[in-house]
């Protein structure tokens, strides 16, 4: 679904300002995010990325600012508020509870849910879209490889049935080769109708499955903009893709 189909954002920054301490993180940032989009925020070490997915989720309170969720300010609701609302999070190296099975590691996914029969179609849903997680089911999760904890992580956020999916740095860790095929389950969770939010280094692969972009520099988006011109941005591809 387009900006242009979707009149209102599920999820939204206005001109949000935090702090850690005395240093300014994220500076006037105004975002959002339109249902079943996915769009992705893209910057160096150090730019506010993280920031900005802990102050979606309600992990830091912004300083100045509204975060805006189907309308309601929730700059004071906490992050279960959040989820329970339809927002959640993969985040940057799975954090699996690695001594637990697969399978718990996904019911732990749906731990604010109690429409059984939802859990269940999801669970199967996830099987079906993850085959190798059911296969791996009753491991613990330890042993699994990086792209199968992946997929435990990106199924373990699903279950908790959300509207839009936050994701920090989906690619890190991961084998070259495995790369592609995570992007490619991504878009598989985009084409289901779940909005994307997702920060992530690897702005080529980023960009090509995104429907929009953002880049942050030191707290400030200074691009914002369709992927397909992103993509063709000179400055993006110079700074971003690494050509001269």
């Amino acid at each position: 679904m387009s900006t242009a189909e979707a009149t209102k954002p599920i999820l939204e920054f206005r001109n949000i300002n935090t702090h850690y301490g005395a240093v300014h993180i994220l500076k006037d940032v105004n975002l959002a995010i339109y249902p079943g989009e996915l769009v992705c925020l893209l910057g160096g070490n150090a730019s506010g990325k993280s920031t900005t997915l802990k102050t979606l989720l309600g992990m830091v309170t912004p300083t100045s600012g509204e975060v805006v969720l189907d309308g309601e300010v929730v700059n004071d609701k906490p992050t279960s508020y959040r989820v329970e609302r339809g927002v959640t999070m993969v985040p940057e190296n799975r954090r699996l509870f690695k001594r637990l099975s697969v399978l718990e590691n996904l019911q732990l996914g749906a731990y604010l849910r109690n429409d059984k029969d939802g859990i269940a179609n999801d669970l199967e849903r996830i099987y079906t879209m993850f085959p190798r997680v059911k296969e791996r089911m009753h491991q613990k999760s330890g042993t699994l490889s990086g792209g199968e904890q992946q997929m435990v992580a990106m199924g373990r956020a699903l279950m908790a049935s959300p509207r839009v999916l936050l994701m920090d740095e989906p690619s890190m860790g991961l084998a070259p080769a495995l790369v592609q095929t995570n992007f490619e389950l991504i878009q598989q969770i985009h084409e289901e109708g779940i909005a994307i939010f997702m920060v992530e280094q690897n702005a080529n692969m980023a960009l090509s499955i995104a429907d929009r972009g953002w880049v942050l520099q030191t707290g400030k988006v200074v691009l914002d903009d369709s992927a397909d011109s992103l993509l063709a941005n000179p400055d993006l591809r110079k700074s971003y893709l690494g050509e001269a």
